[in-house]
């Protein structure tokens, strides 16, 4: 009995289920402190934030990464300059069209947005905290120089920031909706726009 429960709980602990769910910010109200509301939102935040659908084009140095278990961009990328579109003859676009498309006798897909590119570098989260993340997102010296308004906007109507719960066949998509994830980025500013610890 006891190694049948080992077996069921392995099995409950691997299964990414959970890991789904984005709970809107009106399930925080129940916490009275403003400031560790803010704090849990944004801990809401960061699922869809180091959600591989995002992570893999935040990467802290020049290689994107792909694919759910975050590899290395194959074929070899570069960002190539802080627009981030990639080196003179192998721009982004040159594989990635305006949207995804589906492999050809597979399964798979190759993601499309326009535009395509990576973030510049100052905007890297791959390696680095939640609180990192937060306090990097907040500081408009490495956030694209964008206000909280903007960091509002961003995340709630960017169509390369929505292409994460639409990323074609073969990839999870980020958790959530695109407008819960602005609602909670939304009343994470409201609170304070505080940072976990």
């Amino acid at each position: 009995m006891r190694v049948t429960s080992l077996i069921i709980a392995a099995i409950v602990l691997a299964t990414p289920v959970a890991a789904q769910e984005l709970r809107g910010p009106d399930q925080f109200n129940s916490i009275e402190d403003q400031s560790e509301r803010s704090q849990a939102l944004f801990n809401e935040m960061a699922k869809v934030i180091t959600h591989p659908r995002c992570m893999n084009c935040h990467p802290v140095g020049d290689l994107p990464m792909q694919g759910d278990e975050m590899r290395p961009h194959n074929p070899p990328v570069v960002r190539w300059n802080e627009a981030g579109f990639g080196p003179p003859g192998l721009h982004c676009s040159s594989c990635h069209g305006t949207e995804n498309a589906d492999f050809v006798g597979s399964e798979g897909s190759i993601p499309g947005h326009q535009p395509w590119h990576l973030p510049p570098v100052s905007m890297g989260w791959i390696g680095l905290s939640v609180g990192e993340i937060c306090a990097q997102l907040k500081d408009p010296e490495r956030n694209g120089n964008r206000t909280l308004a903007e960091i509002e906007e961003h995340n709630a109507t960017d169509g390369l920031v929505g292409w994460a719960w639409n990323p074609g066949k073969g990839r999870t998509p980020a958790p959530g909706t695109q407008e819960v994830f602005g609602e909670l980025t939304k009343f994470w500013i409201e609170t304070g726009a505080v940072c976990p610890e």
